[in-house]
C-alpha cells in the first residue's frame, strides 16, 4: 500500500516538475559575432579583392537546429554599406530581419548591426550571402544548415557523417569592375571558373568505406547552373531546401543558382579516391571544378577520365526536374506529415503571370518584370509601409500580367492579402535560363513547360506531390508555375537569383498585408532598426 502511494506521489511530483520545465523552456540561442572585411584572395590563381567574414572565404557556416534563435552581430569594416540575406530562411512574421534593401537600411561602413531571427519550423540546407551591390560576386557567402530536432525522425538512414559543398561560378574581375560594367550597359559575361568551397580543385571529403554520408550542396554562384556528380557513385536525393523528397537515385543532379539539395552517398567500393565533379550547364565553354571523395586509408589516386555530365541538354534538365517529388509519408520540422497539406483542394485567389524581358531604358541594359525594372528607393519599402510615408512606392505598380507600353524604372510592388493562395507563372522570354527566389516562403513547383503559358497549361500541373522549395528554375523560352499560400505577413523580395539581372531590375516585392496590427501576425519593428531616407527624420 505504501509503495503504491509512494509511486503515485512520485508520478505527481514528476509530472508537475516536467510541466513546469516545459512551461519555462525556451528554444536554444546561438550567438555569433562576424566581422566583414576585404582581403586578397586568389581562387583562380589571380589575386583579387574578396569579402571575408572573420577572415574566412567562404564565410563560416551556421549549424542550427529547428527553432533555434540566431543572434548575430555583424560588424561592417568595408568601405560601402552592407547587408546579408538568409536565403531560404522564412523569417516568420519578421521581414525586418530579411536583409534586403526593400526591408531594411544597409549597415553603414565602420558600424555594426545585430540580426535576431528564429529558424522557425524549418529543416534543411540553405545559404547566406550579401544582398548589396555586387558584393556577392566577391564572397561573403556561407552555409546555413538546419538539423531536425531529435524527437522528429528523419525519413532515411541516419548518415555516418555529412559534408557541405558551396558550389558556384567565379570571376577573375573585381566585383567593383563587374558592377561598373553592368552600370555601363554591358551584360554579364560567362564566368571564368567554378569553385567548390572556394577552390577550383583539391578539396577533399574523407569518409569510411561501407558508411552512408550526407552531402549538402548549394549553388552560391551569381549566374551559372551547375551539374553535380561523384565518380562511380549514385547519389540519392533526400531533400531540397527544406522539403523531404522521394528518395530517387541519380547519376548526377542539376542545381541552379540559389538552389540547395541534400543527397546521400554510400561508400561501397574499393578504398581509393574518386572525383567529385561540378560542371557548368548551358555555357560555352563548359567550366569544371573537381574535388575528391577519399575513402579512409586510400593510397590510390582518382583515375581519369572524369565522369561525363550533361552540357546543354535543356530537355534532359526539365525532365529531371519533374522527377523531384515530395515524400508525403515524411515528417517535416514538425510532427505533422508534409502530405497533410492538400494544396490541390485550395481555391486560387489570384494568378500572376510574370514575364522577364531584357530591354534598354535610357540607353542602357535593364531587366524588367511585367514592364517594370525595379529600383530601390532611398527609403526601404518596409519602413515606408510601416510609417505610412507617402511617395515611396505604389501598391500594384507591377501588374498581374504583362502590360503593353514602354518599360519603366521604379519600385516594383505587388499588393496581396494575408492568406491569399496565389498561382505565379514565371514566363521566360529569353534564350537563357532563369532562376527565381521568393523570400519568406516555400512554394509548390507544380509545372514546367516550353513556349508560352496558357490556362490550358494547368492540365499538366502536378497537383499531388509537387516539391516544396524556395527557388525555381525557368528554362529558356519556357515557363514554370508555382502555388504559394501567403501566410507570412510582411514585405518579401521576389527576385532573380541570377545576380546581374537582379542588380539591373529583375525583381519585385510582394506586400502581404492585412489591416490587423497584432503580434500574432507580424512582429513590431525591432528596437535597433536602422532608419534612412525619409524615415531618418522620424
Amino acid at each position: 500500500m505504501r509503495q503504491t502511494q509512494f509511486l503515485r506521489m512520485f508520478l505527481v511530483v514528476s509530472l508537475a516538475w516536467l510541466s513546469a520545465f516545459l512551461a519555462s523552456a525556451e528554444d536554444a540561442y546561438r550567438y555569433f559575432t562576424w566581422t566583414v572585411t576585404y582581403g586578397t584572395i586568389s581562387p583562380l590563381g589571380v589575386p583579387q579583392q574578396g569579402i571575408l567574414i572573420n577572415g574566412q572565404f567562404p564565410g563560416p557556416p551556421i549549424e542550427g537546429v529547428t527553432n533555434d534563435n540566431i543572434v548575430l552581430n555583424l560588424i561592417n569594416n568595408l568601405d560601402e554599406p552592407f547587408l546579408l540575406t538568409w536565403n531560404g530562411i522564412q523569417q516568420r512574421k519578421n521581414s525586418w530581419q530579411d536583409g534586403v534593401l526593400g526591408t531594411q537600411c544597409p549597415i553603414p561602413p565602420g558600424t555594426s548591426w545585430t540580426y535576431k531571427f528564429q529558424l522557425k519550423d524549418q529543416i534543411g540546407t540553405f545559404m547566406y550571402f550579401p544582398s548589396t551591390a555586387l558584393h556577392r560576386a566577391a564572397g561573403g557567402f556561407g552555409a546555413l544548415n538546419i538539423a531536425q530536432r531529435i524527437v522528429i525522425p528523419i525519413p532515411y538512414p541516419t548518415p555516418f557523417g555529412e559534408f557541405t559543398l558551396l558550389v558556384g561560378d567565379w570571376y577573375k574581375s573585381d566585383h567593383k569592375a563587374l558592377q561598373q560594367s553592368l552600370d555601363a550597359g554591358n551584360p554579364l559575361p560567362v564566368a571564368d571558373g567554378i569553385l567548390i568551397n572556394g577552390r577550383p580543385n583539391g578539396f577533399i571529403f574523407t569518409g569510411q568505406g561501407g558508411q552512408i554520408y550526407k552531402f549538402r550542396v548549394s549553388n552560391v554562384g551569381i549566374a551559372t547552373s551547375i551539374n553535380f556528380r561523384i565518380q562511380g557513385h549514385n547519389i540519392t536525393l533526400v531533400e531540397v531546401e527544406g522539403c523531404h523528397t522521394l528518395q530517387e537515385d541519380y547519376e548526377s543532379l542539376d542545381v541552379h543558382p540559389g538552389q540547395s539539395v541534400t543527397v546521400l552517398v554510400t561508400l561501397k567500393w574499393a578504398p581509393k579516391d574518386y572525383f567529385v565533379v561540378c560542371s557548368s550547364r548551358f555555357t560555352k565553354p563548359i567550366l569544371t571544378a573537381t574535388g575528391l571523395l577519399r575513402y579512409d586509408g586510400s593510397n590510390t589516386p582518382a583515375a581519369m577520365p572524369l565522369p561525363i555530365g550533361p552540357t546543354y541538354q535543356i530537355h534532359w534538365s526539365m525532365k529531371q526536374a519533374r522527377t523531384f517529388r515530395t515524400n508525403l509519408t515524411a515528417n517535416a520540422a514538425r510532427p505533422n506529415p508534409q502530405g497533410s497539406y492538400h494544396y490541390s483542394t485550395i481555391k486560387v485567389a489570384r494568378t500572376l503571370v510574370l514575364a522577364n524581358v531584357a530591354t534598354q531604358i535610357n540607353g542602357t541594359l535593364r531587366y524588367t518584370v511585367n514592364g517594370v525594372s525595379h529600383v530601390d528607393p532611398d527609403t526601404p519599402l518596409k519602413l515606408a509601409d510601416y510609417f505610412n510615408i507617402p511617395g515611396v512606392f505604389t501598391v500594384n505598380s507591377t501588374k498581374d500580367t504583362p502590360p503593353s507600353g514602354p518599360p519603366t524604372l521604379g519600385p516594383a510592388v505587388v499588393g496581396t492579402m494575408l492568406h491569399d493562395f496565389v498561382e505565379i507563372v514565371f514566363q521566360n522570354t529569353e534564350k537563357a535560363i532563369q532562376s527565381w527566389h521568393l523570400d519568406g516562403y516555400s512554394f509548390y513547383v507544380v509545372g514546367y513547360g516550353s513556349g508560352l503559358w496558357t490556362p490550358d497549361s494547368r492540365k499538366s500541373y502536378n497537383m499531388a506531390d509537387a516539391v516544396y522549395r524556395d527557388t525555381c528554375q525557368v528554362y529558356p523560352l519556357s515557363w514554370s508555375a508555382i502555388l504559394v499560400s501567403l501566410d507570412n505577413k510582411g514585405m518579401w523580395n521576389l527576385r532573380s537569383a541570377i545576380w546581374s539581372k537582379w542588380y539591373l531590375g529583375q525583381q519585385l516585392y510582394v506586400r502581404v498585408w492585412n489591416n490587423e496590427k497584432s503580434l500574432y501576425t507580424e512582429y513590431d519593428i525591432p528596437p535597433n532598426a536602422l532608419l534612412c531616407g525619409k524615415a531618418k527624420s522620424l
